[in-house]
């Protein structure tokens, strides 16, 4: 068959070996170690044209290149995180024309005790206009270590939510590091459990029905690590669902190029690229310390066992973020386990890019909007 189309086995192979090591060249900095991210062909021009704009495109030097992780005299570089991020936050615009039109949403927030007394708040969203039970998706934060629960990124997050027809709640766990000093996991996601058993203590004065997991970044983290810890303690039947958003889990940051390259070679392909892997191993240092593998902490090493049983799940990653192949391989994991899950990659753009960027992206938005609120009515 082959010599009909005029090459033999060997030449056919000899073929496909050249076109292997002459015109293949992988994606990223694993094609280019000194790929740029204004350089980098798969970017969204729009997230191109403003990093560029800010000086944020990959061509200014590793602003985290010698920020120590692996102890807790990271304290000073923690806070200098957070103001950073939270002042970007609130300078972020994520306002549209469209925004008038809107349903009006009423917010209330409310308090609850968490495990150990400490009294926390809840924000909670709901349009005025429906009266009936429905779903409400219990909102984790991005960040985990650092950022708040009740800033203008988040609340637009929630608000977008509450007008899709679910009742968003955002719970202001504590994060590991705040002005008052170090919270270690797991302090903060023994805040999101108790959270959770509050609002399934009053479904009925909420005005719900059932509750799915939701949140970004660490907030993902501490959304699938609220599913491990009920089905460890026995009560993972009260969770309808779990949608888990460019989910930060793995605690590989601070791995040496070769594990990096072997397990989650896109922590080395999309290095710098909005994201740096020394942040995010001095903040996953941390939240957990010396509990560097712990499947609660970091559920990138929950076992197929671990997760047997869990209910629904959908995790959504970015394609030019260090995190994707952290959020592939616990998709996998849960297939492993005969858990019902699905999982995309959202192309072109990079680490929370629908959360962060409502104004200079709004159908990457409204897109995860509508997909957290459709998985929540569907369950």
């Amino acid at each position: 068959m082959a010599a009909k189309f005029g090459l033999n086995p060997g030449e056919k192979q000899r073929l496909r070996d050249t076109v292997i090591t002459t015109n293949f060249k992988p994606p990223g900095r694993l094609g280019d170690p000194n790929l740029k991210f204004f350089q980098e062909p798969r970017a969204h021009p729009k997230i191109v044209e403003t990093f560029t704009a800010f000086g944020i495109d990959g061509s200014q030097p590793n602003p985290f290149a010698g920020m120590r992780w692996d102890d807790l005299s990271s304290t000073r570089q923690m806070a200098q995180n957070h103001a950073t991020m939270a002042k970007l936050y609130d300078m972020l615009p994520n306002d549209l024309p469209e925004d008038s039109f809107e349903p009006e949403v009423r917010e209330i927030t409310t308090t609850f005790k968490s495990f150990d007394g400490t009294e926390r708040t809840l924000y909670i969203f709901r349009r005025k206009d429906l009266n009936r039970e429905m779903p409400a998706v219990m909102y984790t934060h991005g960040g985990m270590t650092i950022l708040d629960a009740g800033n203008k990124v988040h609340s637009r997050w929630c608000r977008s939510l509450a007008v899709q027809g679910v009742v968003a709640v955002a719970i202001d766990f504590r994060n590991a590091w705040t002005p008052q000093g170090n919270n270690p996991f797991p302090i903060g996601l023994k805040d999101c459990t108790s959270a959770f058993q509050y609002i399934v203590q009053h479904k009925a004065e909420l005005g719900i029905d059932k509750i799915i997991l939701h949140g970004d970044n660490g907030g993902a983290n501490l959304a699938l690590a609220t599913a491990l810890k009920a089905k460890k303690e026995g009560w993972v039947s009260q969770i309808a669902g779990v949608y888990g958003l460019v989910p930060y889990i793995s605690n590989a940051y601070g791995w040496g190029e070769a594990r990096k390259l072997k397990e989650l070679p896109s922590l080395y392909e999309c290095e710098g690229y909005w994201l740096y892997t020394a942040m995010l191993a001095g903040m996953g240092y941390y939240y957990s310390g010396d509990e560097a593998e712990h499947p609660l902490a970091w559920p990138y090493f929950a076992t197929v066992e671990d997760c047997r049983g869990l209910p629904p799940h959908v995790l959504s990653m970015d394609e030019l973020d260090p995190l994707r192949d952290e959020g592939l391989a616990y998709y996998r994991t849960l297939l492993a386990a005969g858990v019902e899950v699905t999982a995309q990659v959202n192309l072109g753009v990079v680490h929370g890019s629908a959360v962060l960027f409502r104004k200079l992206l709004p159908e990457v938005h409204n897109k995860a909007i509508k997909d957290v609120a459709a998985f929540a009515r569907s369950l």
